[in-house]
């Protein structure tokens, strides 16, 4: 096995990712291109269910929040981590709707 050498970042923990309720449903929790804003509320919904059941959902929304991931992480969606003051370098919807 090769070693990987990681540069500029620290290698990110992320073992809990294995106890996902959502694998293998990215569908849910990602946007598919030109989403309409009712289909997305309906896709939030199913997967903010899905989060409600995992057993990781805090650490799923910390890592998010930390790494300023886009989609719903941990029952949070981007526009509710922006509100929270986490950041995305060009989050999906808002800046859109600043214009």
């Amino acid at each position: 096995m090769a070693a990987v050498e990681y540069v500029g970042s620290e290698p990110v923990e992320d073992e809990w990712m294995h106890a996902a309720a959502c694998k293998g449903l990215t569908h849910l929790f990602f946007p598919s291109s030109a989403e309409r804003p009712q289909a997305r509320e309906r896709r939030e919904a199913t997967a903010r269910q899905v989060c409600a059941t995992c057993s990781v959902s805090r650490m799923c929304r910390e890592f998010a929040r930390l790494h300023h991931e886009y989609g719903f992480w941990g029952g949070e969606s981007e526009d509710e981590r922006h509100a929270a003051g986490y950041r995305l370098i060009a989050p999906i919807g808002v800046r859109a709707r600043a214009g």
